[in-house]
């Protein structure tokens, strides 16, 4: 008992005496502020001295700039069928981290099972989507062209001719479809759409 009181103390005194010299190698800082008082191009700085002794300065920040939302979050549409909010939620609660090339198969199993559509779509393409929406479940196209105003549980439609396209559903927070993301796809919007 006694040799680990004494070897507690000796690690707690090796501790004390690093620290101390540690404090020792930094010289005491000074603050240098403009003459005049008045805000000029020339900010106020903080002047330390390294422990290699080096002198360097940094500028004092004066304002605090909040952090800015990057993306606008979006809004509910009381018009839209209530059950495209479920369908956002459960491809949400099914998403990846990581896309699997596999968007269009995880948008119709959230659409199926929230009740949004009453049997599986036909069409092997993400790109195709819309046209079947439209055509078989009584979806309408949204006159939005801008992804980030589209509300909560629209479908949103990319793609070419030539590729195969990307389906994704607009959550609170972004985008989900096989992976959630912050931001919407890249390719070119077909279109926006939803079930009224």
């Amino acid at each position: 008992m006694r040799r680990l009181f004494l070897l507690a103390a000796a690690s707690a005194s090796s501790f004390l005496v690093v620290t101390a010299v540690h404090a020792q190698t930094f010289a005491p800082a000074r603050l240098h502020l403009p003459d005049d008082g008045h805000e000029t191009a020339h900010p106020a700085r903080y002047v330390f001295r390294t422990p290699d002794g080096r002198t360097e300065s940094a500028p004092i920040i004066t304002h605090y700039y909040p952090k800015q939302l990057l993306y606008p979050l979006a809004r509910v549409d009381r018009n839209l069928d209530p059950k495209l909010l479920r369908a956002a939620s459960i491809a949400e609660e099914r998403a990846h981290a990581h896309s699997r090339s596999l968007c269009w198969h995880y948008v119709k199993e959230a659409l199926l099972a929230s009740g949004v559509i009453d049997s599986r779509p036909k069409s092997e393409y993400a790109r195709d989507a819309a046209a079947d929406l439209v055509s078989h479940y009584g979806f309408k196209r949204l006159p939005v062209n801008d992804p980030f105003a589209a509300p909560i549980g629209s479908v949103l439609v990319y793609g070419t001719r030539r590729s195969a396209g990307h389906v994704e559903l607009r959550t609170k927070n972004g985008f989900v479809s096989d992976f959630r993301s912050p931001v919407p796809s890249k390719r070119p919007l077909i279109g926006v759409y939803a079930k009224l």
